[in-house]
This record gives structure tokens, C-alpha cells and sequence, in this order.
């Protein structure tokens, strides 16, 4: 079985509701396949976002196909594969902006 390249075991989790317990995710997905591990964002930018790691990857697509759009405590659910790069070019961005600002200060090019 082929599957698409952005299927990996990590999947991204959106639109969480702040009340959600680690166990009540497990619960959730762990009816999909064996879950390695959860991580539930607790900071202000991070509440209502989790991580989910799958031992294998068909567990985690059935899991994106299954749970995206699913409806728990009123909140709609967004489950999407992990993708690290979309993580990287974030802090890139920043860095590579705070490079051009420090040339401009030393060069004195607005």
C-alpha cells in the first residue's frame, strides 16, 4: 500500500477545547491504534493544540481520516499530519528578519 508523502505517525491537533484532559485524548485516539504519546499545549499560544504520535502510521491515517471534523465538547476538531519544514520556515522567517534589520542598522539602508 502506497500512501501519500505527508502521511507520517504525528498528527497535529487544532481547535481543542481548553477543558480536554490527556487521558480523554487518549481515550479518543487510542481507539485508532496504539499511541506512543500525547503532548498538550499548556501555554497562551499553544492551549487547544496537541500532538498525537502513532507506533504506526496506518493507525494515524485512519485516525486524520476519522477524527477530522469530529465534534467533541462543541468544538469541531482539526487533525492534520505533522509537518516538521512548516515548522522550521517560521523560526527561518524570524531569524533571516533579524538579520536584514542588523544590516540595515549597520549599513544605515532603509
Amino acid at each position: 500500500v502506497r500512501l501519500p508523502a505527508e502521511v507520517n505517525r504525528i498528527l497535529f491537533v487544532r481547535n481543542l477545547p481548553f477543558k480536554i484532559t490527556s487521558e480523554e485524548l487518549y481515550d479518543l485516539f487510542g481507539k485508532y491504534g496504539p499511541v506512543r504519546q500525547i503532548r498538550l499545549g499548556t501555554a497562551q499560544d499553544t492551549r487547544g493544540t496537541a500532538f498525537v504520535v502513532y507506533e504506526d502510521i496506518f493507525d494515524a491515517k485512519a485516525a486524520c481520516d476519522h477524527l477530522s471534523g469530529f465534534n467533541i465538547m462543541g468544538r469541531y476538531l482539526i487533525v492534520l499530519y505533522f509537518n516538521p519544514s512548516k515548522q522550521t520556515k517560521k523560526t527561518d522567517l524570524a531569524a533571516k528578519e533579524a538579520e536584514v534589520n542588523e544590516m540595515r542598522a549597520k549599513y544605515g539602508n532603509d
